[in-house]
């Protein structure tokens, strides 16, 4: 069986504003790097890198994502409109060609166990599998909760059309799937909050201060991204703080 890598960085990260409004939420920095450094990194370590077997989609702020991912990725832009994540798949077809995919979400926090290392084992190609987390007040399948990565045979791939659709519509809902527990952490940074909580387990539960940020003031349980600027009378708590200088409650 051939995989190819699939990395979804398309959302407008709604929930996310106005961090979003700055950078595409794959690209918010969360503790030295990005979410979306961190699933290409991911991908690489199971032998996926490289524009021929790893392709990302993108949509909000997308010259940010094409950027980001120059030479590492084969990128997919959605115009006009972001396709979701089945739809987007349906517009790789011709990448793909053939081949099932690993999908990991751009914006999926991840710590512990190899995640991946653990969905692939044992996987013939047959049915769809997701990586889940117990989390019963949240679970999309009983007490279990997807968890950012998922696997899709080949034969599902390539029925997939390029229209806004999603996943858990076309083939998850109506479809035999496969679910994995993942034993380690995984935070959806989709709010403020979560955001900031990715953050903090990243560092361990210290303040994260972005590379050539200058804090003069004081943080407590706070994020400053690269390039930002805390001023001598300042004291940032459960906030993230831009290069732009805009502070975010979390």
């Amino acid at each position: 069986m051939t995989l190819a890598g699939i990395v979804l960085a398309a959302g407008e990260g709604r929930r996310l504003r106005p961090l979003t409004d700055l950078r595409p939420k794959p690209l918010c920095p969360v503790g030295a790097g990005t979410p979306l450094d961190d699933a290409l990194a991911r991908l690489a370590a199971a032998g996926l890198a490289g524009p021929d077997l790893v392709a990302v989609n993108a949509h909000h702020l997308a010259n940010q994502i094409v950027a980001a991912t120059a030479g590492r990725a084969h990128v997919s832009v959605e115009r006009p409109e972001a396709l979701g994540t089945a739809g987007a798949i349906g517009a790789l077809a011709g990448w793909l060609d053939g081949r099932a995919a690993v999908i990991a979400n751009g914006d999926a926090y991840l710590a512990g166990e190899d995640p991946l290392g653990r969905l692939l084992d044992g996987w013939s190609g047959d049915r769809p599998r997701l990586l889940t987390v117990r989390d019963p007040a949240r679970g999309d399948f009983g007490d279990l909760r997807f968890a950012g990565i998922s696997l899709l045979p080949a034969a599902i791939a390539a029925r997939l059309e390029a229209v806004p659709t999603g996943l858990y519509e076309v083939v998850w809902r109506d479809t035999q799937v496969e679910l994995v527990e993942f034993d380690g952490t995984f935070v959806d940074c989709g709010t403020p909050r979560e955001y900031l909580a990715a953050n903090l387990h990243a560092s361990g539960g210290a303040s994260v201060v972005g590379r050539d940020a200058v804090v003069e003031g004081t943080l407590t349980r706070s994020v400053v991204w690269p390039g930002g600027r805390v001023g001598p009378d300042e004291h940032l708590v459960d906030a993230v703080r831009t290069d732009t200088g805009l502070t975010v409650p979390a």
